[in-house]
This record gives structure tokens, sequence and C-alpha cells, in this order.
């Protein structure tokens, strides 16, 4: 497998190895695979869902998902942590698309460690904001 200038793995000849930017996503969600449920797990990408909330809206924490021109991350915590998306690194905001996904093509270690931090940081508060979610009370603040 050939490298990029910055040590980054291509697949092939100027093609993103997808297969890489996967495995290092799939290790920033490893640790959080026992408190929650893989409701997809296949080559195609990644949904982790609170156990019980599957299938609901709320219940959705965190995703990945190959593109044709990239791999996206999805995380669904940035809706319960306003602090951690003005706390991201202007590189990482980069890559995002909409509020909660992020797109790669290759792997990008400084960044992939602060998605990790922003992952683990708003875990335990996205699952206090989806139990009162599916309560019907949800706070003002993700409205």
């Amino acid at each position: 497998m050939a490298a990029n200038a910055d040590g980054t793995a291509r697949a092939a000849k100027g093609a993103p190895d997808f297969a890489a930017v996967d495995r290092r996503l799939r290790e920033i969600l490893e640790p959080l695979r026992s408190r929650l449920v893989a409701t997809k797990d296949g080559p195609e990408g990644l949904i982790l869902e609170i156990p019980g909330m599957e299938g609901h809206p709320w219940g959705y924490v965190a995703g990945i998902r190959h593109g044709k021109r990239y791999v996206s991350f999805y995380l669904m915590s940035v809706y319960a942590s306003p602090g951690v998306v003005a706390s991201m690194s202007p590189g990482l905001r980069r890559r995002m698309r909409g509020k909660s996904c992020f797109n790669f093509t290759t792997v990008d270690e400084p960044l992939f460690q602060e998605l990790a931090r922003i992952t683990h940081a708003g875990f335990g508060p996205y699952l206090e904001l989806a139990a009162e979610a599916a309560k019907g009370k949800v706070p003002a603040r993700s409205r």
C-alpha cells in the first residue's frame, strides 16, 4: 500500500484508502460499544444506538458511512454539547458537513484524536438529553 507525503495510507495510486479511515473511526467508537447497540455493522458502515431506543431519532448516537468520495462520521452528541463545537479546531470544523457530520478521505491522526476527545466528552450529556427526549421533555437548548 502506498503512502501520501503526510504518511497517510492510499489504497492505489491516487485512490483514498477508505478502509483505513473506517478502521480508525471505528477505534474512536470502540470504547462506547459496550453501552450501545450496533444496529448496523458491516463493510458499508456502522450505526450505534441507545439500547431500547433503536430506530428512534434520539436513539442514534454515532455512525460511520461510506460514500463515493469520503467516509462520513456522524456524531449526535454535538447537539447536547454546544460548547464542544465552539471548542473545535478550525481543521476539524472544516470537515463538518451540517451540524453532526464529519467527512474524511484519509486518516488525519491529529484530527482523529480531537474527534475522539469530542466523541467521549459529549457521550454522557447526549445520553441524558436522549433520556429526556424519550420522555417528551426535550430541553430548550436542543430545539
